[in-house]
């Protein structure tokens, strides 16, 4: 499969507020339907250990994003751009886009170069499995390999769910993964002490990816199962726990299969969610009988975590 890889240059010169500017030209990729980009800075505090493997610090700040080569692309350029577009209107933000065919192969290792370890909650780090890391005292390794890019686990949806998870999550916790992309959801709910977890995707490379970061993790194969298919009609039973890191769009017509899969007091999270779209879920979680116990943020990003019971349980 052909590549292009749409890398966005940002103006440091007429805008310095470095991590307002990254953080909304990525949400752009996202909002067109990617799981992850990379970033490129001249910043990056790096620790003494990854010198060995580091490359040369670029000279500007720039996100990047690799589009599938098909029949979308059109589309998803004229959206990149009209985006971009917005922002430097909206935003003074001013960018400069380049685009470059890259093979598959090349595409696999390309986007590599700048992801590091990164701390994304009080627990955890996530480190990418070509890189080193000397975990602190308290901290929790889970180690990645994004693969297609099926997200590095970096971005705010994903930090806020883990975040969650920690304060919600209980030992022995049935658990389940909508959408579960790199299998970084599972991943931390493993550590958090979740009993059975199933995880669903509708692409099999990235079930393929999550069973690999799930095995590269040394992950008991017996406590989980990971499929592809649509998201939840595969699914039976109810679980404890419920996850969902996707976009309000896949989130939204999802909704109505939760509450089945629910136990009564159980739990169900959900990001992915861009603040001006907020008041759709909330509103839809309410006609599904779910109450919202919690709204947490980060950025323009929004995660909820819900239930059938009035309040959540103890």
């Amino acid at each position: 499969m052909k590549w292009v890889e749409a890398k966005v240059v940002i103006d440091y010169s007429l805008y310095q507020d470095m991590d307002t500017a990254v953080s909304l030209v990525s949400d752009v990729y996202y909002d067109i339907g990617l799981n992850g980009v990379s970033v490129e800075s001249p910043e990056y505090d790096r620790e003494a250990d990854w010198a060995r493997d580091a490359v040369p610090m670029p000279d500007h700040y720039a996100v990047i994003g690799y589009f599938s080569k098909n029949g979308r692309l059109a589309d998803r350029c004229q959206h990149l751009e009209a985006a971009l577009t917005r922002l430097n209107e909206d935003n003074g933000i001013v960018t400069r886009v380049a685009y470059t065919d890259v093979d598959e192969e090349d595409w696999a290792e390309s986007w590599k170069k700048f992801f590091y370890p990164k701390k994304i909650s009080e627990r955890f780090v996530i480190k990418p499995t070509w890189r080193e890391y000397q975990p602190n005292p308290g901290e929790s390794i889970l180690e990645i390999d994004p693969g297609m890019a099926f997200g590095t686990g970096t971005h705010p949806t994903t930090r806020l769910c883990i975040q969650l998870m920690e304060a919600y999550l209980k030992p022995g916790d049935t658990f389940f993964d909508v959408g579960t992309g790199s299998g970084i959801l599972m991943l931390a709910a493993q550590r958090l002490g979740a009993g059975q977890m199933v995880g669903t995707d509708k692409d099999e490379d990235a079930v393929a990816v999550a069973l690999e970061n799930l095995a590269q993790n040394r992950i008991d194969p017996g406590t989980y199962t990971v499929k592809s298919g649509h998201l939840t009609a595969q699914t039976t039973g109810r679980f404890d726990f419920i996850a969902a890191n996707i976009l309000t769009e896949v989130i939204l017509p999802l909704l109505p299969d939760i509450p089945p899969l629910l136990k009564g007091d159980g739990m169900f999270i959900c990001s992915g969610i861009i603040g001006d779209k907020r008041q759709w879920v909330a509103d839809e979680m309410s006609k599904q009988g779910m109450h919202i116990y919690e709204v947490r943020s980060e950025d323009d990003w929004i995660a909820f975590a819900a239930g059938l019971a009035q309040t959540p349980r103890g």
